[in-house]
């Protein structure tokens, strides 16, 4: 597989990949406040954990040459996102589930459009995603598609729109429309293909009747403000709240998600052991042609 691994290398602290990440994400879209720069926190889940990770400060975890990646990240102009994640992985060993979840997520490109149903798609990605498999240390196994993940429309400002695209076959008879933006993405799982909420939370998003929430606590209600202002409606994480100056936030973001003003976003995990691949591009529905806006020379 060619995709570059943007520097990253087994023995970086996982800290210091997304803050460098992220360093260059700013300079390459010219960060100006809330009208351009990053989505969402850069995610950068590992092995079993399919998605929504990243560090919190003082994280010690290294990336380890045996380990599978999820780079999962966002940029918006004036709240026009694009959402685009692929794998790192060292070891040819996982090649087999790399070449999986890409051929998935490639399916689904080619599945989606105009009046196109997006039960249709889920059962073509599926398909494809469910004719491969693994061997690991002796042992064969099925590459299964993660079947409570999916794609999802994007919306201005707004990381998930309304329309789930599914990654399985069953899924809902609702169909893509003129004008709409799509995240396609697909996640490929050697363990049970079923993800639930486990890990120390670090991705956040305030809700939208944030506003009309009374929050008795001055300290939240600063902080609401602060997220507000520097992040709308757009996802967060713990380690922009600490660089931004909101140091010992922690209590007073409680508070907020306590009271329904903030939504926490925790890690997705498989089960223990198992690895998870993903690869994501985000699509616009033009009215003559499918327009794949995430679309790089290496992937």
């Amino acid at each position: 597989s060619t995709q570059s691994t943007w520097g990253i290398r087994p023995g970086m602290k996982m800290l210091d990949i997304t803050n460098r990440l992220e360093a260059k994400l700013e300079q390459l879209i010219e960060k100006d406040g809330l009208n351009a720069g990053q989505a969402f926190p850069t995610g950068c889940s590992l092995n079993y954990v399919a998605a929504h990770w990243t560090p919190n400060t003082g994280d010690t975890t290294v990336l380890e040459y045996d380990d599978v990646c999820k780079i999962d990240f966002g940029t918006q102009i004036n709240g026009r996102i694009i959402d685009c994640a692929w794998t790192v992985a060292f070891n040819p060993v996982y090649d087999p589930l790399k070449e999986a979840v890409q051929a998935a997520t490639d399916t689904g490109l080619r599945a989606a459009g105009i009046d196109v149903r997006l039960c249709d798609i889920g059962a073509a990605i599926q398909e494809t995603m469910e004719a491969h498999e693994i061997e690991l240390n002796g042992k064969t196994y099925p590459i299964r598609s993660v079947r409570n993940l999916n794609g999802h429309s994007i919306g201005s400002y707004q990381i998930h729109a309304g329309k789930s695209v599914p990654i399985v076959k069953g899924g809902d008879a609702t169909k893509m429309e003129e004008g709409e933006l799509f995240a396609i993405e697909t996640f490929g799982s050697t363990g049970k293909g079923f993800v639930r909420e486990n890990l120390e939370c670090s991705h956040y998003m305030q809700r939208p009747e944030a506003r009309s929430i009374p929050i008795r606590n001055a300290r939240s209600r600063q902080l609401l403000a602060h997220i507000q202002h520097t992040f709308a409606t757009l996802a967060f994480c713990r380690k922009w709240l600490d660089s931004n100056g909101e140091t010992k936030h922690l209590l007073a973001l409680k508070g907020l998600v306590d009271c329904g003003a903030v939504e926490p976003y925790p890690p997705l995990c498989d089960q223990k052991g198992s690895y998870v691949a993903q690869y994501e591009h985000t699509i616009l529905l033009r009215p003559t042609c499918k327009e794949i806006l995430s679309r790089g020379d290496d992937f």
